[in-house]
């Protein structure tokens, strides 16, 4: 420790004219500050010398050790120059007004020696250990403040999305966490650096790459810059450039490895994700060959039958040949329907259907859905339930009407001819939800989960009632894309309930 640290002084760097970095405001407010400190002790010996004199018998040594708690005190608080100051002054009188003879200064005398090297000695020994408990309470106040930025870049880190968005955001991240001026990233797979703002200026690109040759961190503190290589085991992936941040060698390892973990922790993310989109993909493939198998089979086998027979030599009256040419309509029509399922299905997913959300009434989306569904339902009873038909939803009105259209042909299908099918709908937490209930043979508990899975049919009525198991799955997906959700409830032998929800148009 030096004698500017023990006089209560910082130290500061000068530049090339010989000037601190301080401004000259600074230094006269800490000149007057330690002026002020220095009048504060001489003031101190002052009133315990008068106090003690105005006292009737007055102890040498209780006056002895008054000084010295006073000298402690000033050490502790202000430093070792006002302390130092106070031990001379304080020997001085004590020498004067206190030790025989009274009123004579006696320099020679071993007690003044013993007196002043005890007081001088308690401002050394105070202050030492003042400045000490100082140090350690600002690197603990550091590394508290260090641990909490880590803390809130950690945040960032977990919340960000992809690895290109991870990688392209951290650099901005350290900035905004650690008060730096600027920050890169650097990854050795595909050679690529990200910058913060104006940091392409402030870090060199060749220099990122020259840190990942050391496995500690590099510190340059003529610049400014602190450079980590990011490692995982034993691979090198990268490195991190910071300009202008006062961080502790532990906060800049801590953060290299925190940084390391989230690039891989993205990367895993998406590897798992690739993993279950194959995987999907070959589901997918898996549960069309099926549909193929089970869905095409009737209709081609049927058209084929139909030709074969009509370009054989048989003779067949119109009445059959129209009986025929019918099977082949139907057959085609369930082909192409399936195909135009499965196509839609596909861009919904991916997201290429873009919808023209519009501001349109329950009432409006209600009556399209029906006029929609007009021919499918013939005859069939429907039940209204709608109280609040003049509610405004937030739609795209084409695809929204799908989702109610599907819904009421699937209840079309399985209620029994007799039984109306109804349609309720209700306001709840800024969403209209809508339902439609039939009248069928239910839904088997354990298959309510698989329902809304492409291509699946209920056990007991895929051989029955035809179908392609895509209505459900596309009503869903267009629900969803609308920013709502679809449930369904179901009693076996006594019906099922499908409920939808959109958001109402503030």
């Amino acid at each position: 420790m030096g004698l500017r640290e023990l006089f209560g002084l910082d130290h500061r760097r000068f530049d090339t004219d010989g000037h601190t970095e301080m401004d000259r405001h600074e230094r006269s407010r800490r000149l007057a500050r330690a002026a002020g400190s220095y009048a504060a002790g001489l003031l101190a010996v002052f009133l315990i010398t008068v106090i003690y004199l105005h006292m009737p018998l007055v102890n040498v040594t209780t006056v002895g050790f008054t000084f010295l708690l006073a000298i402690l005190i000033a050490a502790a608080v202000s430093g070792f120059g006002t302390s130092f100051l106070m031990s001379v002054a304080a020997a001085a009188v004590y020498d004067y007004y206190f030790i025989p003879p009274i009123g004579e200064w006696n320099i020679t005398d071993p007690q003044n020696w013993i007196a002043l090297t005890a007081f001088l000695i308690t401002s050394v020994v105070g202050s030492t250990l003042s400045v000490s408990a100082r140090r350690q309470t600002r690197r603990a106040r550091q590394q508290r403040r260090e641990a909490e930025q880590l803390y809130n870049l950690s945040q960032r880190l977990l919340s960000a999305g992809d690895s290109l968005a991870l990688c392209n955001s951290i650099p901005g991240d350290i900035v905004d966490s650690f008060a730096a001026k600027a920050a890169a990233l650097f990854l050795t797979e595909g050679q690529s650096v990200f910058y913060s703002p104006n940091g392409s200026r402030e870090i060199d690109a060749a220099r990122l790459k020259t840190c990942l040759l050391h496995r500690d961190v590099q510190m340059e503190a003529e610049q400014g810059l602190c450079f980590i290589p990011l490692r995982m085991g034993a691979n090198e992936i990268g490195s991190i450039g910071i300009a202008k941040a006062s961080l502790s060698d532990t906060t800049l390892e801590s953060l290299g490895s925190m940084i390391t973990i989230a690039i891989e922790r993205a990367r895993a993310i998406e590897q798992v994700g690739k993993i279950e989109a194959l995987r999907e993909n070959e589901r997918l493939k898996s549960a069309l060959l099926d549909a193929i198998t089970h869905e095409f089979r009737t209709p081609l086998t049927a058209m084929k039958l139909s030709v074969t027979g009509m370009l054989s030599d048989l003779q067949f009256n119109r009445e059959q040949c129209r009986e025929m040419l019918a099977m082949i309509n139907e057959g085609c029509d369930r082909i192409d329907q399936l195909v135009g399922e499965v196509s839609e299905m596909s861009r919904l997913e991916s997201g290429e259907i873009k919808l023209d959300f519009a501001r349109h009434s329950v009432a409006e989306l209600v009556e399209t859905a029906l006029a929609n569904c007009k021919s499918a339902l013939g005859t069939r009873a429907i039940e209204h339930g709608i109280a609040n038909q003049d509610v405004p939803v937030r739609v795209d009105l084409f695809w929204a009407a799908k989702i109610l259209g599907h819904l009421v042909r699937n209840a079309n299908l399985y209620s029994s001819p007799d039984r109306p099918i109804a349609i309720r709908t209700e306001t709840k937490d800024g969403l209209v939800v809508f339902s439609v209930a039939d009248h069928g043979p239910g839904i088997d508990p354990s298959e309510v989960r698989r329902i809304f899975e492409k291509f699946y049919r209920g056990k007991d009525h895929r051989c029955r009632i035809q179908g392609t198991g895509m209505g459900l799955p596309i009503a869903r997906a267009i629900t969803e894309a609308h920013g709502g959700t679809m449930s369904v409830v179901s009693r076996a032998g006594e019906g099922s309930v499908f409920t939808f929800s959109l958001p109402i148009d503030r």
